[in-house]
């Protein structure tokens, strides 16, 4: 689990004082920042007090996280300073705070980040990180992985020594966020909530989690009247709790399907489950048919086509990928999931999408 969290409006005001007692003399700490804020420096920039060899990475996001870019980041970082980092600090969405997460580990464990994809394979301790998040949604702030797309496929380095040190959840951070992406990664914490609570893996201690986050996204995503500043706190919280319930059990069908969406075509996580969600009522019946009212209320057009035009070589490729996800689909169909879905089944649900 995350051992600090802070929470409150303007508390990102707070980030020096919180990290000063890891600060090592000359060890910098290393911002990894969505690009996405490098024009708009009021925001997130300005407010960081540098001190030393500190430096600030912007990192683009318009593809997820790759292997190659956190082997590419933990290179740079070893070459260009003296001393090993103080700490990696992640302000972004999932994709940044995934990134923190991975080269925090890398720094201190040998070789390259495709070894340690998978469960409980890193030895060695990470480096001090803290996860800000600028988005809520994806649960990344508090889980114990960090998903890459690596040469082979898309799976994380799952692990005790992945979650953050510290995090801090200031919804300030996420009232500019557009709406579609607003809702996109938002789902993405819906989601997790279905596919926890409807699972094998399901426990008491999941369910707690999970049940309070299916709650808070209700309703959040069921109001098109909300208040917006009480939204954004409540989906913060929401994103957090959906985390936690996924931390303790495992996520389902869209999941497995969405990574294999995403290997192939490089479809972002949240629109890809989305996609995914929205045909798997076979599935989660309940849960697709308040998702559909979701994008009603929020009037939301969900992409469409986008497997129209795939390669049976692709179709088999998405598909191995998504099949080669084990958990996921015992979690989703129990013990017998082989029984219970194949690769003809899975090609026929891509070809719909």
């Amino acid at each position: 689990m995350v051992p600090r969290v802070v929470f409150g409006n303007g508390c990102f005001n707070q980030l020096s004082e919180i990290i000063s007692s890891e600060r090592k003399v000359g060890a910098p700490f290393i911002y990894i920042i969505d690009d996405v804020f490098e024009k708009n420096t009021s925001f997130i920039e300005d407010r960081i007090q540098l001190s030393g060899t500190d430096t600030i990475i912007y990192v683009s996001t318009k593809e997820e996280p790759k292997t190659s870019q956190v082997d590419e980041l933990v290179s740079r970082i070893n070459k260009d300073f003296q001393f090993k980092p103080s700490g990696i600090i992640g302000i972004g969405g999932g994709s940044m705070l995934d990134l923190a997460k991975a080269v925090s580990i890398m720094l201190n464990n040998p070789g390259s980040s495709t070894e340690y994809q998978g469960w409980d394979l890193v030895k060695n301790k990470s480096v001090y990180h803290v996860g800000i998040p600028t988005i809520s949604g994806t649960g990344a702030e508090v889980s114990r992985t960090t998903v890459l797309t690596g040469p082979e496929r898309k799976l994380g380095i799952n692990s005790d020594f992945t979650p953050f040190d510290q995090v801090i959840l200031d919804p300030e951070l996420i009232k500019d966020v557009p709406k579609d992406q607003w809702f996109y990664t938002g789902m993405d914490c819906y989601i997790h909530c279905v596919e926890s609570l409807e699972g094998t893996y399901l426990n008491a201690f999941s369910q707690s989690y999970g049940e309070k986050a299916l709650d808070l996204c209700k309703e959040i995503f069921l109001d098109e009247n909300h208040n917006k500043e009480e939204a954004d706190g409540k989906l913060m919280m929401a994103s957090w709790h959906g985390g936690m319930s996924i931390a303790y059990s495992q996520v389902g069908v869209a999941h497995a399907m969405s990574y294999g969406l995403a290997y192939v075509l490089g479809t972002k996580h949240g629109i890809g489950n989305c996609i995914v969600f929205d045909k798997l009522s076979e599935y989660y019946p309940e849960g697709v048919a308040i998702f559909q009212k979701m994008k009603k209320v929020h009037n939301i057009n969900l992409p469409e086509g986008v497997c129209a035009n795939i390669t049976e070589e692709q179709l088999n490729t998405m598909t191995s990928v998504a099949l080669s996800l084990e958990p996921l689909w015992e979690n989703a169909l129990g013990k017998n999931w082989r029984k219970k879905i194949d690769a003809d089944k899975l090609k026929a649900i891509y070809r719909r999408l």
